[in-house]
């Protein structure tokens, strides 16, 4: 790593040229990393909904070319200056939301954005308007989500580091880089699920499944998975959920009332997962008066808009709230969950069900889409 420090690297990347296309693997050169920066080489990535979602959007926020890619595990190879949290040799996993640990809202256990670093989608570096990546032509190639893991080495702030044990298997640490973490922490940290409570999950995808496991860690006595495909049921029950209903199999009935009546009155918490505005209704609808939380964390267009009656909201006393990495501050939660991991007490192996190299990176993008996997770890070579 020394003779490569300060230096060009030139690398393998799966780039995105255009929208809905496959991921193009051609040669890169990576740039050496500025102030508050480190480089990382790639150990494993794993593929995310939100990467399906970036990769077929054709309109901005979406750019090309960019390398994909937020879930991931690496290893510092060097770092620019200003840089003390980590150094050369490092195991350490990219978060797309930034913890600077100095601003108000990084220091408050109320929140986990960033003042410093507001969260947006951009195509850049996190506090640089420029990219670190070129093609062999001499092209911009741009960022996501600042952290571009689809690719040998990339360049993350260290905003977005966290540190990490390298006794954890990579391929099970870069899950919590993301998608789980959202889960995990969006039950634990911003709802607050108490033990012996009632929770309803809106789709039982990665990211639902990851809310199940917080809220059965947390104690939930009743996990209800909301989804169009039976069969989630089955794996649900592997991360606590106790009940399943199909929203296809209804009736006449919106899935808020069947909610309603299995629950004497409504859902303690509701968590959205699937990324639509009329779920967020469903499942608003779907908790308690008086206390129930709803908690959105799926992913919509950037256009979609909801309809709240203002009487609604001041009469039925709820709470509707989203939630960024489900509200976990990255480099204090993320070991912590980690850690429980270790202890055999959060359930990650569960969530991978395939595993690929990286020069069939197309294949985890088909079982995504096809909804054949929860999580597929794309293996780098040079690992």
């Amino acid at each position: 790593m020394e003779k490569t420090a300060g230096k060009p690297i030139r690398c393998r990347a799966a780039i995105c040229r255009a929208a809905g296309e496959p991921m193009v693997i051609e040669e890169v050169t990576v740039e050496p990393p500025q102030p508050h920066e480190a480089r990382i080489r790639i150990i494993c990535t794993s593929l995310c909904h939100s990467d399906i979602v970036f990769w077929k959007m054709k309109d901005p926020p979406s750019v090309f070319p960019k390398i994909l890619g937020h879930e991931a595990i690496g290893v510092v190879e060097s770092v620019g200056e200003n840089v003390s949290q980590v150094s050369e040799g490092d195991r350490v996993i990219p978060v797309f939301l930034a913890d600077c640990e100095e601003c108000v809202d990084c220091k408050s256990r109320k929140s986990n954005l960033c003042s410093k670093h507001p969260f947006k989608v951009s195509p850049w570096t996190q506090r640089y308007a420029t990219s670190r990546f070129k093609d062999l032509k001499g092209e911009t190639i741009h960022h996501f989500l600042y952290v571009s893991s689809f690719s040998e080495f990339t360049v993350v702030d260290i905003v977005n580091l966290v540190k990490v044990d390298p006794a954890v298997p990579p391929n099970r640490a870069c899950l919590l880089s993301c998608g789980v973490s959202t889960g995990v922490g969006a039950a634990w940290k911003k709802a607050k699920v108490e033990a012996g409570s009632t929770v309803a999950i809106f789709g039982l995808g990665s990211i639902g499944l990851a809310v199940a496991e917080g809220a059965r860690l947390c104690g939930a006595a009743r996990i209800i998975g909301i989804d169009v495909n039976h069969e989630k049921f089955e794996v649900g029950k592997k991360f606590g959920v106790t009940d399943f209903v199909n929203a296809k199999n209804c009736g006449d009935k919106p899935v808020s009332q069947v909610i309603i009546e299995m629950t004497n009155g409504g859902a303690d918490y509701c968590f959205e997962c699937v990324g639509l505005a009329s779920l967020v209704h469903e499942a608003y609808a779907s908790c308690r008066k008086g206390w129930g939380k709803t908690i959105v964390l799926g992913v919509d267009q950037p256009t979609s808009q909801l309809n709240l009656r203002s009487v609604e909201v001041l009469n039925s006393g709820k709470i509707l709230t989203g939630a960024l990495f489900g509200g976990l501050n990255a480099k204090s939660d993320v070991p912590i969950l980690l850690k429980r991991y270790m202890d055999k007490e959060l359930r990650l192996d569960e969530f991978i069900t395939h595993e690929v190299k990286f020069k069939d990176i197309n294949k985890a993008f088909d079982l995504l889409v096809e909804g054949k996997s929860l999580r597929c770890v794309i293996w780098m070579d040079n690992e």
